[in-house]
């Protein structure tokens, strides 16, 4: 069994519980998480939102075939209540927008796939603070089998300045501002 690492993120509703239950729901269906991060927040991504986002990063061995996972983390992300957004036919791609759950698929051992479905590794992974900072946290070492690069030197070699914070580090700061 390869070493699988997702990505999750949500910025609607009761992010903490949501982010719970999809990892509830991916240990039943895939496989027991052997590594979770924190969580962090950060704001949107690629596109203006009043709400911001909790992410975090897990590793988990699984039985599945890449093709499959994926349709599993899609089904996981119907059944917690997310609706995707249609592609646009000009760019190619999904608008970005607000959601219950957005489950990506990082890496799956070293297998590089490049399927309508599926683009493995993650293709914008290095463009994202919000995915390296969680992913470094549980796996700094991890090489990308494209880049060659560690997880840890992506991080620090990203583009995206972006603000991305512990979760435990904001409510540490807002009980300190009530005493």
């Amino acid at each position: 069994m390869d070493l699988i690492y997702l990505s999750l993120g949500t910025n609607l509703g009761r992010r903490e519980l949501h982010l719970q239950e999809a990892v509830k729901l991916i240990q039943s269906r895939i496989g027991k998480p052997e590594r979770v991060s924190r969580y962090y927040e950060s704001e949107p991504w690629g596109y203006s939102s009043a709400h911001s986002f909790y992410n975090c990063c897990l590793c988990l061995k699984t039985k599945l075939a890449p093709i499959l996972l994926m349709e599993e983390l899609l089904a996981i992300e119907k059944e917690m209540g997310r609706q995707r957004e249609k592609m646009d036919e000009k760019q190619g791609e999904r608008p970005y927008s607000d959601r219950i759950i957005d489950i990506d698929l990082l890496f799956y051992g070293d297998y590089q796939v490049v399927h309508p479905s599926l683009t493995l590794p993650h293709p914008s992974m290095e463009d994202r603070r919000f995915v390296l900072l969680p992913l470094a946290e549980i796996a700094p070492d991890l090489i990308h089998p494209v880049t060659g690069m560690s997880v840890e030197r992506m991080l620090r070699q990203c583009e995206d300045k972006s603000v991305v914070r512990p979760v435990q580090d904001l409510f540490k700061r807002s009980s300190s501002q009530n005493i």
